[in-house]
């Protein structure tokens, strides 16, 4: 996978700090399940001195069930809010079952499911934070046949403490997508298969 980096100093310029391109270089080798297709995205400028992002759609038989992106911000001068020089910060959305979007104890099992898959993935963080919200639609008049629908998004940002080896986090993010999309989980055991990343994006 090749992720797009975005830098105020010009991608790969002779002044990109090393431990940020140590961070894009672990960022792509994260290992995905085939059910996650993820591709570079511009990362946002001004938040950081640099920053690279990926975006991906989790497909279940030619079903888009989730999306989400993840985005590395660096700043070798560190920030107080961040307490370190790196940041995390992602976003899931994912179709739910219209019957749960009434479920009081959602979001907290959404927000469960990202510190599980960090957890479970050994991705070392601090000073994490995030919201989860539940967002119902309903259909009336000529499009009440429609039926309702609902989604759960979930934003959130830590700080890695276990920079520049980044995979985890990715893999993590990767993992929260698919939980949120409904996927089963791979059986202890089980060998995942590298996805095809970036097969819709142009390598930079």
């Amino acid at each position: 996978m090749v992720a797009r980096q975005e830098s105020h100093q010009g991608s790969g310029a002779a002044g990109e700090p090393p431990e940020f391109s140590a961070a894009v270089a672990s960022m792509r080798a994260a290992v995905l399940r085939p059910e996650v297709f993820c591709e570079e995205m511009p990362a946002p400028q001004r938040i950081a001195p640099h920053a690279t992002a990926l975006s991906a759609d989790v497909t279940l038989d030619d079903e888009e069930v989730a999306t989400g992106r993840i985005v590395l911000l660096h700043d070798p001068a560190g920030n107080d809010a961040w307490d370190g020089t790196f940041r995390c910060v992602a976003y899931c959305r994912a179709e739910i079952d219209h019957d749960l979007a009434t479920d009081p104890l959602l979001t907290d099992v959404g927000w469960t499911w990202l510190t599980d898959a960090l957890e479970s993935h050994g991705a070392s963080h601090s000073m994490l934070s995030g919201t989860v919200t539940r967002v119902a639609t309903e259909s009336y008049g000529t499009m009440a046949g429609d039926g309702g629908s609902a989604q759960l998004e979930l934003r959130a940002s830590w700080t890695p403490t276990d920079a520049p080896d980044l995979a985890a986090h990715v893999e993590a993010w990767g993992e929260l997508l698919c939980t949120a999309g409904g996927l089963e989980p791979v059986p202890e055991g089980v060998a995942v298969m590298p996805s095809r990343r970036g097969q819709r994006g142009s390598a930079i």
